[in-house]
């Protein structure tokens, strides 16, 4: 057996045969000489292979609006503003004529240049636009070649698809009943392949490195998405636990799927509210199939990330709008942009920072940069005229940025009025509580706002200091520590205190051991991956109010995060189902 360890970027477990896909890398590229009267005829082929190229791309895009909306077509429409980008075919045209060399030569070359450029950043994301150039080139040169490209829709058996990198064009078109995982060398977490395949629910893990290099086709693999292993040509023990731990996930779910209609409430009928959070509207299926009671949290980052310049308030208003209408009366609730730190966007100027998980970061920039908020903030009011929504502002951490925020959001309003355009005017307004000063004055915001919402991914990383992409430190990122079990005790009540519901949409709220100290505490609503709501739903339907009560408060004195730990596992093992 070997192991591989890559990122995590779509949760689940697959087990099949290893289908090595190697048709992405470029086939061998000619080079010849030209005399100067051969530079016209050269460069017809080239516009020839352009606009068949151009034709596949338009099919592509026409079928990603079909079956995912225009989320997912706006990849390819950036593809087709690559194509006719003057300052792209005036450099490659400079180069052709200036080499004297064939078009097949002069595009590659032009290519593997911003490619490589792209590659050689730190920032992931940029990174990221070099599938983008290559997918497009790997086109073009196909048709000039003559070249025929093995079609992923052409699978006929279930697979673990192995690739260097998979492209936009490569994802949508596949066949996706197919393709039981996903294992990529490149990628993390915001690549096209990890953000699809989450759309998909398809297992992936990215980020491998040589993954094309250490599977062979047909070996079998064992893909774990949500911790990152792979494992390849496991023995006998090590399959057959995680066929059973597959098979008991499809147990579980199958079991957990009875009671996806039923409320979230405790044995003495106490209840609270389960929502689901997602990255992009195809999730919504995935919302209502488990039974959430609505969207606690909507990124927006995701309209940020195409290529491209940022979305056009309409692009961002039909992509609210359709949540919103396939949600029905159920809530939904959209996080303003919230891009920084470990989420840069390259269309948006941000600048190097030093320390960037401190600096010009979420509603700081939406601050800074207040066209590109007024944009978002018209298209999710114009938005909310179609279904229940609600809007929230990530990472405020005082008064004066959320006095600022509304400020902004009540301007957008004046102008939604001057157009005629209409909009929920009582659209219920909230924030994240995701740093420990927001935390400490949850009171003061409570105020002024309609709701709170602990984000804790962040709020543990800011409060125990600690990095949580940061392998090295990973392990201090710890829910049931102390300081942070007490700081979220103490947003609860300082919003209670004011008459104001608090929620968390932090991974903390899919955990069923925290759910059942944040019941105890008095949390209103929990907000997680859609697939995590009939697990948690299921434990809170199994105790009372008074046991979460007591279970609470005896967590709030234990020491340290072991002891709380190997208090709940005592507790509540008999409770909650393990894979283990």
């Amino acid at each position: 057996m070997r192991k591989l360890q890559g990122i995590p970027a779509s949760p689940g477990i697959a087990i099949a045969p290893a289908f090595v896909f190697l048709d992405e890398e470029e086939p061998t590229i000619p080079r010849y000489a030209l005399e100067d009267g051969d530079i016209s005829g050269e460069w017809d082929r080239f516009l020839v292979a352009l606009e068949r190229a151009r034709e596949d791309i338009t099919i592509l895009r026409d079928r990603a609006q079909r079956e995912m909306g225009s989320e997912h077509s706006a990849i390819f429409d950036a593809h087709l503003l690559m194509l006719d980008d003057p300052e792209v075919m005036d450099a490659i045209e400079i180069s052709l004529r200036e080499s004297l060399l064939n078009i097949e030569w002069v595009l590659h070359q032009y290519s593997q240049t911003v490619v490589k450029r792209l590659e050689g950043l730190d920032d992931p994301v940029l990174q990221e636009r070099g599938s983008d150039v290559h997918d497009i080139t790997h086109r073009i040169l196909n048709h000039l070649m003559f070249r025929e490209r093995f079609s992923l829709a052409d699978l006929s058996r279930d697979i673990v698809l192995v690739a260097h990198n998979l492209l936009p064009s490569d994802m949508i078109g596949m066949n996706r009943k197919r393709v039981k995982a996903l294992v990529v060398d490149k990628g993390g977490k915001t690549s096209h392949t990890a953000i699809l395949a989450r759309a998909f629910e398809i297992p992936a893990v990215c980020g491998l490195g040589n993954a094309t290099r250490s599977i062979h086709s047909n070996e079998l693999v064992v893909v774990d998405g949500a911790s990152g292993d792979v494992l390849v040509e496991p023995g006998a023990d090590m399959l057959a636990r995680y066929e059973r731990i597959r098979a008991r996930g499809i147990e579980r779910e199958q079991g957990l799927a009875s009671i996806a209609k039923l409320p979230a409430s405790t044995l003495d009928d106490h209840e609270v509210t389960l929502k689901a959070n997602i990255e992009v509207p195809e999730e919504t299926d995935a919302v209502l199939r488990h039974g959430a009671a609505g969207v606690g949290l909507f990124r927006s980052e995701f309209l940020f990330l195409q290529p491209g310049r940022p979305p056009s308030e309409e692009t961002q208003y039909t992509a609210y709008r359709r949540v919103l209408e396939a949600m029905g009366r159920r809530p939904v609730t959209i996080r303003t942009l919230d891009v920084g730190g470990d989420k840069v966007v390259p269309e948006l100027i941000m600048g190097e920072e030093k320390n960037p998980l401190l600096g010009w970061r979420a509603i700081r920039y939406c601050l800074a940069d207040t066209d590109l908020f007024q944009i978002q903030l018209r298209a999710i009011l114009r938005a909310s005229a179609h279904g229940d929504a609600r809007i929230m502002f990530p990472m405020i951490s005082g008064p004066d940025e959320l006095d600022a925020a509304l400020a902004e959001l009540d301007k957008a309003k004046e102008e939604c009025v001057k157009r005629g355009q209409a909009f929920r005017p009582d659209l219920p307004v909230g924030i994240m509580i995701e740093v420990p000063s927001a935390a400490m004055i949850a009171d003061i915001l409570a105020r002024k706002v309609d709701f709170l919402s602990i984000g804790t991914n962040d709020l543990i990383q800011y409060t125990i200091a600690v990095d949580r992409g940061n392998e090295r430190v990973a392990y201090l990122h710890e829910p049931f520590h102390p300081a942070i079990v007490r700081l979220v005790r103490n947003v609860i009540d300082a919003g209670h205190a004011e008459g104001v519901p608090v929620s968390m949409c932090g991974e903390m709220a899919a955990d069923p051991y925290a759910a059942v100290v944040l019941l105890g505490m008095g949390l209103d609503e929990y907000s997680m991956s859609a697939v995590s709501v009939p697990l948690v739903k299921r434990v809170i339907r199994a105790l009372t109010k008074a046991d979460a009560n007591a279970i609470a408060a005896d967590v709030l004195a234990t020491g340290s995060h072991k002891e709380a730990d190997a208090y709940l596992k005592d507790r509540l093992s008999a409770l909650i189902a393990q894979d283990e």
